[in-house]
């Protein structure tokens, strides 16, 4: 049994899902392991991890749209403004999704469905730098 980790780091224009697919599969097909379990770990409270459909860029402009329904950013609606108003939306919807994934890995490859890829959700604003760190343990 090995273990791998690895700090992927992801820049974002501001709010809206990045895919990050590529660099992942690229980098789980480096580390030569062929079989195990990869968990990817979002290390901020204001951006999260999914895995959604690839193939029509539509769904994700429907996400996003939904999300700033649900969470909308509304002067005086929140208390915690620290950052500005897209702070605490940010965070509801960082807990609303996940900021952590668990993929089976099989033939060297996460285990994704055909129209399945893999995507940091940015909850802010304005853009940031973002990191995710990649855990892979098998043989």
């Amino acid at each position: 049994m090995r273990q791998e980790l690895h700090s992927l780091h992801v820049s974002t224009r501001g709010k809206g899902l990045v895919p990050i697919d590529r660099a992942v599969l690229d980098w789980v097909a480096g580390t030569g392991i062929e079989t195990g379990l990869l968990t990817l770990w979002c290390r901020h409270t204001s951006a999260s991890l999914c895995v959604q459909e690839n193939a029509d860029p539509t769904v994700r402009v429907d996400i996003e749209r939904y999300f700033e329904t649900l969470v909308p950013e509304q002067p005086g609606r929140y208390i915690h403004d620290d950052e500005g108003p897209d702070d605490m939306p940010a965070h509801l919807r960082a807990m609303l999704t996940n900021t952590q994934l668990s993929i089976p890995v099989s033939g060297g490859r996460p285990v994704l469905g055909l129209w399945q890829g893999l995507y940091l959700f940015e909850h802010r604003s304005r853009p940031h730098r973002r990191e995710i760190v990649l855990h892979l343990i098998g043989t």
